[in-house]
């Protein structure tokens, strides 16, 4: 674990978002519908008390979403190279660093994802070689958002293409545990790049599985 569970009250808005999400795909009688928006609408509340995210902005991403409510799937992509440095992009947004990656696709293999955000982002083509983790984002004890996720990351080699930008990122770089960027922690930790990085250079070394 890289930190601290995310704050009870962080996973109390999400499970009610869920339950609520749930009831209004299935609901049918008028009073439960309106209790569950009821619903929706507290936890939109609870997750705006914990992040800069407006109550609007959050009831908004939840009236989205529909179906009986699951966590959504990411996809990171660990690439290393031969004097250990990690490949890692910033963020345009925030300025920050991370490994390549994003929001897993509907009708895409998690691992085709993968090799396809690092061409996006960093502009190198490269190869899966293997799974390295399945991580929940709570139990990693990210900063509070409104979404339950897991995170797959996969070990990637590169195997052709050359460092660019796109929309997304403003720069890409290749850096040593020793000489890290400030990092997007809603998306990875120094905690979780050590041992994801001592994971890549076990090739016998098992998942790490929350």
């Amino acid at each position: 674990m890289s930190g601290g569970l995310t704050p009870p009250v962080a996973r109390w808005a999400q499970r009610i978002a869920a339950l609520a999400q749930t009831g209004l795909t299935y609901a049918r009688d008028p009073f439960d519908i309106e209790r569950y928006h009821a619903l929706q609408q507290l936890a939109a509340e609870m997750q705006a008390s914990l992040t800069e995210q407006s109550v609007a902005e959050i009831a908004r991403w939840y009236a989205m979403e529909g179906g009986y409510a699951t966590p959504k799937v990411g996809v990171r992509a660990i690439v290393i190279d031969e004097s250990g440095r990690f490949l890692l992009v910033q963020e345009r947004s925030d300025g920050l660093w991370c490994p390549p990656g994003g929001w897993a696709d509907v009708g895409a293999p998690p691992s085709a994802m993968a090799v396809r955000e690092v061409h996006e982002e960093s502009g190198y083509e490269v190869v899966v070689e293997r799974v390295l983790a399945v991580l929940d984002r709570d139990v990693q004890g990210h900063p509070p958002i409104g979404w339950h996720v897991y995170t797959i990351y996969f070990l990637c080699r590169v195997v052709g293409g050359a460092p660019h930008t796109v929309a997304e990122t403003s720069a890409v770089g290749w850096f040593g545990l020793d000489a890290l960027p400030p990092l997007s922690l809603e998306r990875v930790t120094t905690a979780q790049l050590v041992r994801l990085g001592a994971l890549a250079h076990d090739a016998h070394a098992p998942v790490w599985f929350d």
